[in-house]
């Protein structure tokens, strides 16, 4: 079965469990509900979906689970939004808080002939432009070594490597600060009580939110 075979939602539900449990949290329920931007009475439907069709495992209150072949659709799927927003960036000169938008319109029309040829054309890339990894052809992803940037000593420097995604608002926001891939950051102090981060970016010392600051991936 390949991603080409299934609805568009199936794809986007079997992507979106993937990349919970691989920021080791649980799929529930009302997870996959709030990343789907769906009520969690639609996301059971859906998980019962693809329960049938062999592509998850779920038990209420338990949340999901993806079996072997849904692992794949989910890595296929991903694979080829990566590529695409690699390929805007790099060949269209999108700005990194617009490749994301863009390449979720075209993921799930991506043939496989077209996939191996911007592949090729891109020199087989390893990282999207947001820094994360893209799977390979045989839909490996390399283990990341990276941390948090709130993992950081005050006064340690790091390179940032990876940004969260999904939101242009906060990806221009990140850009204004200069806290994109391939910049260097040394860190202040993070405030205690669940306070902000404060960093230091060439000159500029700012102050991120703890949660944000844990989604940036430094080396």
């Amino acid at each position: 079965m390949a991603s080409n075979d299934l609805s568009e939602a199936i794809q986007d539900y079997v992507k979106e469990i993937y990349k919970l449990a691989a920021a080791g949290e649980r799929a529930t329920t009302s997870a996959i509900a709030r990343r789907m931007g769906v009520a969690p009475s639609s996301a059971t439907s859906m998980l019962k979906k693809l329960a049938a069709l062999g592509l998850a495992e779920h038990a209420p209150y338990h949340g999901a689970v993806l079996t072997a072949a849904g692992e794949r659709i989910a890595l296929e799927v991903i694979r080829h939004h990566r590529l695409l927003e690699q390929y805007l960036a790099e060949t269209l000169g999108l700005g990194i808080d617009a490749v994301h938008a863009e390449a979720d319109r075209l993921e799930h029309v991506l043939s496989d002939e077209l996939e191996r040829r911007i592949d090729e054309a891109l020199g087989f890339p390893t990282h999207d432009p947001h820094g994360h990894p893209i799977p390979d052809a045989d839909l490996q992803v390399a283990p990341s070594t990276l941390r948090s940037l709130t993992a950081l000593a005050p006064g340690e420097e790091a390179t940032v490597r990876r940004v969260p995604d999904g939101d242009a608002d906060v990806l221009r926001y990140l850009a204004d600060l200069d806290l994109v891939p391939g910049g260097r950051v040394r860190m202040g102090r993070c405030e205690p009580f669940e306070g902000p981060v404060l960093v230091t970016v060439g000159e500029r010392e700012h102050a991120i939110s703890r949660e944000l600051a844990g989604q940036i991936g430094v080396a």
